[in-house]
C-alpha cells in the first residue's frame, strides 16, 4: 500500500490525498461506510458506488466471525468473494465491541473472553487470533486489537489499558509477519493510538505507534463520550506525532462537524454509523443543516430533501413523502434516508479535497460548519 499527499492547505493541517491499495485508489480525506455484517445497510452496492460515490468501506471482525464465520468467508474467496463488493475493505478489530460488551466479557493479558450477543456462547479474542481472523475475512486495510476505555476514566485505568494496548500490538505484528496474506493481494496493518482524554498519554502513544513505521495509523478512543474540544484537543496532538507522509485514520468520527474540523487537523480517513443509523430514524444531514423528518413542519413541505443532486437518476425526493415513509414504518423509508445521507457525506469530504486542491478549505470549511450545525 502506498500514500501520496497531493495538495496541503495553507491555513490549517488539511491535506489532500492517494491511497494506492490492491483493491483501487482512494482519494483523501474520505468517509467510509460502515459495513458491519460485510454490508452497509438498507443500501446496494450498486447505490454505494455509483451514487453515493463510496471507495471503500467497513466491515467488523467481531460480526463476521460470528456469522457468517471465518470458514464460509474462506470458501468464498473472503469478504470480497462472498458480498461481490470490488473496491478496497477495512476490517476493524472487534476492540471496540468487545469495549461495548462491557458487561459479558472479561479482560486479561492474554486477550478478551466474551459471550456473543446472538446466542451468549463464549468466545475469546487474542492479539493473534483477531489477525488470524482479518487474514480470513481478507481486507486491504486492517486494524490491530486494542482496548477501549471507556469515557470517563481514571488516569490510572487509562494508561494501563494504553500499554496493554501497546504490548497486544507487538503481538499483532509478530503474527502479521508470520502469516501471509490468503487471497492474493496485499494486506495493511494499521496500529492504533489510545490514551483518552490525558495529553501526556495520548503523546506516549503517538510516539509508541509511529515507531512502528506502519503503512498507515489510526486514532481510537475518542468520540466516546468525551466534549468535542477534547476530541479535538487530542486529535491535533496526535496528528502532530503521527508521520506526515502516512494515512490518519480518526475511528469512529463523527458529525458532519467533527469530519470538517478534523480534516484541518490533519485526518484523512473516517468512519461513522451516523449517516445510516440516524437516517434510519428520521435524521437527514444537509448542506444547510439538519432535518428531523419526522416533525409534522414537514408533512406538506413538496420540496427536494436538499439543493444537491444526491439521489439516484434525477430522483427527486420530497420532505413530505420521506416523511410518510419514515412515519409509517415502510423500508424504502430506511433505503432513501441512508443513501441521502452518505451521499452527503461522501459529497462533504470530495468538497473538501477539492477546496483543499484550489486552496481555499479553510474560509470554505468556517462557512460550512455555521450552514451544517444549524437544525432545520
Amino acid at each position: 500500500m502506498k500514500f501520496s499527499i497531493e495538495s496541503i492547505d495553507n491555513q490549517s493541517n488539511a491535506r489532500s490525498g492517494s491511497l494506492f491499495t490492491s483493491h483501487g485508489i482512494i482519494q483523501t480525506p474520505i468517509f467510509m461506510p460502515v459495513g458491519t455484517a460485510g454490508t452497509v445497510k438498507a443500501v446496494h452496492f450498486h447505490e454505494l458506488k455509483e451514487i453515493a460515490g463510496a471507495e471503500i468501506i467497513l466491515g467488523n471482525t467481531y460480526h463476521l466471525y460470528l456469522r457468517p464465520g471465518p470458514g464460509i468467508l474462506e470458501q468464498a474467496g473472503g469478504l470480497h468473494g462472498f458480498n461481490g463488493w470490488e473496491g478496497p475493505i477495512l476490517t476493524d478489530s472487534g476492540g471496540y465491541q468487545v469495549y461495548s460488551l462491557a458487561d459479558s466479557r472479561k479482560l486479561t493479558e492474554e486477550g478478551v473472553t466474551f459471550q456473543s450477543h446472538i446466542d451468549g456462547s463464549r468466545h475469546i479474542f487474542t492479539p493473534e487470533k483477531v489477525i488470524d481472523i482479518q487474514r480470513s475475512i481478507g481486507g486491504d486495510i486492517i486494524m490491530a486489537f486494542d482496548e477501549c476505555p471507556p469515557y470517563p476514566s481514571s488516569r490510572e485505568y487509562v494508561e494501563t489499558s494504553m500499554h496493554l494496548t501497546h504490548r497486544w500490538l507487538d503481538r499483532c505484528f509478530s503474527r502479521f509477519s508470520e502469516t501471509e496474506p490468503k487471497y492474493g493481494h496485499e494486506q495493511a496493518l494499521f496500529p492504533i493510538v489510545q490514551g483518552g482524554t490525558f495529553r501526556d498519554l495520548r503523546i506516549i502513544s503517538a510516539e509508541y505507534i509511529a515507531g512502528k513505521e506502519a503503512d498507515g495509523n489510526a486514532i481510537g478512543g475518542l468520540s466516546v463520550g468525551e466534549p468535542e474540544d477534547e476530541m479535538y484537543e487530542m486529535t491535533d496532538q496526535v496528528c502532530r506525532i503521527l508521520p506526515a507522509d502516512k494515512p490518519r485514520y480518526l475511528m469512529g468520527v463523527g458529525t458532519p462537524v467533527n469530519i470538517l474540523n478534523s480534516i484541518a487537523l490533519g485526518i484523512d480517513m473516517f468512519d461513522c454509523v451516523m449517516p445510516t443509523r440516524n437516517g434510519r430514524n428520521g435524521m437527514l444531514f444537509t448542506r444547510n443543516g439538519i432535518i428531523n423528518i419526522k416533525n409534522e413542519k414537514w408533512k406538506d413541505d413538496f420540496s427536494p430533501l436538499d439543493d444537491l443532486e444526491l439521489l439516484p437518476g434525477g430522483y427527486s425526493c420530497s420532505k413530505a413523502f420521506l416523511r410518510h415513509l419514515i412515519t409509517s414504518g415502510e423500508i424504502l423509508g430506511s433505503m432513501i434516508a441512508s443513501l441521502h445521507n452518505l451521499s452527503f457525506y461522501l459529497w462533504l469530504v470530495g468538497q473538501a479535497r477539492e477546496k483543499i486542491i484550489a486552496g481555499n478549505f479553510s474560509s470554505w470549511k468556517d462557512q460550512m460548519v455555521k450552514q451544517l450545525s444549524q437544525r432545520l
